[in-house]
């Protein structure tokens, strides 16, 4: 078993907004054994509080954030988050993860979690400080945007920081979430997003704006940080799992913008939605566009964090002259940039703050954008229905328009703010043809034309379209492996999606090269378990059947594992992928081997001997 209070707090925040009540319970020891946190722990806490069949934004929905043991500690990158629920874009659970300095201050303010249940019948806001909480008005806030909300509850809090460590930390929804946009985001301290699958829409549907957090009491280290043994391993760990990693380079001196020329090179880069992987204007969009025209500086903005990934921006001249920032990452630079054929690094920053401010996903919203742009180009989106707007690829003034108009739902907005999915069934004419997602939720940066593993990953993936569960790109397109071939994927998506199931739930940062060892080493050093790579294996394996038995139990089988018309029917016309297609034989030959693997039957299902083998039977049977 774990032990609790020497990296755990021990504690859970249960906050009933019908009610305006708050209460503290006792973190499940057991579930915390089966589960670590974060994912799996969040799902797990999920499946009991959310009933089969609810609408997301019901009161009965529960908006679910949960740490990991080693939130809060001085091991570096584990300052994250999951934010758990029933999505309203695609149906499935949604585990999305933040990062920043909120997570470690919800560590330090005493609670290992929060379950957020209900509706106010006002707009309100909780703020939670040294192991007490209180539900506050929030009608003054209602309507305003990320930036303003995040600056008013840090000066309504009384403290004066001198510097963002300081002070409360924030995460508060703009007016997408307002709104109930399906893909709404919740933004912690303005630029770290909890951004897929439309948290920030089901925090909108509860009348609930924002959340601080704050610890003063604590000396802001758990007791683990003390024992030397565990000071070393983090040494350790930094030195040579960092700084002398030749695959934490890139990060450590560029972070995720290297990626646009990866994806460019191998013919993937999501380009005019989809129709080409490869973008003639790519060098206007990369890194070193970047910090050439808009990076101030390259740093850390997450607690105890060795690896410093973002950066720091401020346009320098033009139209957007002094609008500052954070990002772009690689995904915006990608879906709101190659994907609209937006070629000025500036356009793309302003796009990102706009989002970022409204409080939405810039991937949903970037795609929604190369959708639309699409269909105006084809005819089947006029002037009429867009209210003159000119949605064509590579408009600027449209392209910093939309993010307002969807999060705002006016005109062509409000269509777009259901999702590619919905929108497709409202606009028809054929336009379901032209919509890349699955389960709902948008395509991200890859096209897996260039690497046929991420569609399956894609198919897969526990909350519709993500690169996060499994990122097989990174071994073919950008490896050693041939990207061309359905062999192999479904073996390296499956072991992919069990290291994600435990490097969620530790949790730990996508950019630390997490492997079964190193989190092995961890947990033992943080909570006196005995974890060996096999036991991490199997609750890793514990944690993806869990999900994959929940979403069964909404609805879910094979049908939905499914992959979008334009991969298997328009090869790519250029670049490395040229001609290159996703056949449906190779696709559904990568589903049926994938099932295989995990012994789950042609539909999906998991088996008995699963079941029972991973101690689930009783979920299984809800």
């Amino acid at each position: 078993m774990i032990k609790l209070g020497y990296a755990y707090c021990g504690k859970i925040l249960r906050v009933d907004l019908s009610k305006g009540q708050t209460r503290e319970e006792s973190l499940k020891e057991e579930w915390a054994s089966r589960f670590i946190g974060g994912k799996g722990l969040g799902i797990r806490y999920l499946y009991d509080f959310v009933r089969p069949g609810i609408d997301p934004f019901s009161p009965e929905n529960v908006i679910i954030l949960m740490t990991g043991p080693l939130t809060g500690t001085v091991a570096s990158t584990m300052s994250r988050m999951a934010n758990v629920t029933k999505s309203p874009l695609s149906g499935t659970l949604s585990d999305s993860y933040s990062g920043g300095y909120f997570p470690a201050e919800l560590k330090f303010a005493g609670f290992d979690g929060v379950i957020i249940s209900g509706r106010s019948p006002r707009p309100v806001y909780l703020a939670i400080k040294d192991g007490r909480a209180e539900v506050r008005d929030a009608s003054h806030l209602w309507g305003k945007g990320v930036f303003e909300t995040t600056d008013l509850l840090v000066k309504e809090s009384g403290e004066t920081p001198r510097h963002y460590i300081d002070g409360p930390k924030i995460g508060c929804i703009g007016p997408a979430g307002e709104n109930k946009v399906r893909f709404a985001a919740i933004a912690y301290d303005k630029h770290h997003f909890a951004g897929r699958g439309g948290t920030g829409a089901v925090m909108g549907s509860k009348n609930l704006k924002a959340i601080s957090a704050r610890g003063t009491k604590q000396t802001k280290s758990l007791s683990i940080n003390s024992e030397a043994h565990f000071l070393e391993m983090v040494r350790e760990i930094i030195k040579k799992d960092i700084r002398e990693n030749p695959d934490e380079e890139s990060y450590i001196k560029i972070g995720t913008p290297s990626i646009v020329d990866s994806s460019q090179g191998a013919g993937l880069l999501p380009t005019r939605n989809f129709q080409s992987g490869v973008f003639q204007e790519a060098d206007q969009i990369n890194a070193d566009a970047m910090f050439d025209k808009i990076v101030v500086r390259h740093t850390s903005t997450c607690f105890s964090c060795s690896i410093g990934c973002r950066n720091e921006t401020r346009v320098k001249d033009g139209r957007y002259a002094d609008l500052e920032g954070e990002g772009p990452e690689y995904e915006t630079l990608a879906m709101c940039g190659s994907n609209i054929e937006i070629a000025d690094i500036r356009v793309i920053m302003k796009f990102n703050e706009e989002c970022s401010d409204m409080g939405l996903d810039t991937i949903s919203t970037g795609y929604l954008c190369g959708w639309a742009m699409e269909l105006f180009e084809k005819g089947i989106l006029t002037d009429r229905e867009t209210d003159g707007l000119e949605l064509k690829f590579g408009n600027s003034e449209a392209v910093v328009a939309l993010p307002r108009l969807i999060a705002l739902r006016k005109g062509i907005g409000d269509v777009l703010a259901e999702g590619v999915a919905r929108a497709a069934k409202t606009v028809g004419k054929n336009s379901e043809r032209y919509a890349l997602h699955v389960k709902g939720l948008e395509y991200p940066g890859y096209d897996p034309r260039g690497t046929f593993g991420m569609a399956l990953a894609y198919a897969t993936a526990d909350r519709g379209a993500d690169h996060n569960r499994a990122w097989p790109v990174g071994y073919d397109a950008f490896g050693k492996l041939d990207p061309f071939t359905p062999e192999g994927k479904a073996e390296l998506v499956k072991e992919d999606q069990i290291r994600t199931s435990v490097k969620w739930s530790v949790t730990m940062c996508d950019f630390l090269a997490a492997n079964f060892n190193l989190c092995a080493r961890l947990l033992n050093a943080a909570c006196e378990t005995d974890h060996t790579e096999e036991t991490l294996r199997t609750i890793g394996k514990r944690i993806w059947t869990m999900a994959r038995l929940f979403n069964i139990r909404e609805g879910f089988s094979r049908k939905d594992d499914s992959m979008p018309p334009r991969m298997y029917l328009d090869p790519l016309p250029d670049g490395t992928a040229k001609g290159k297609t996703v056949s449906q034989r190779d696709f559904e030959r990568m589903v049926s081997e994938y099932y295989r693997l995990w012994d789950w039957n042609e539909e999906g299902r998991p088996s008995k001997a699963t079941i029972d083998e991973l101690g689930l039977a009783d979920l299984a049977s809800r």
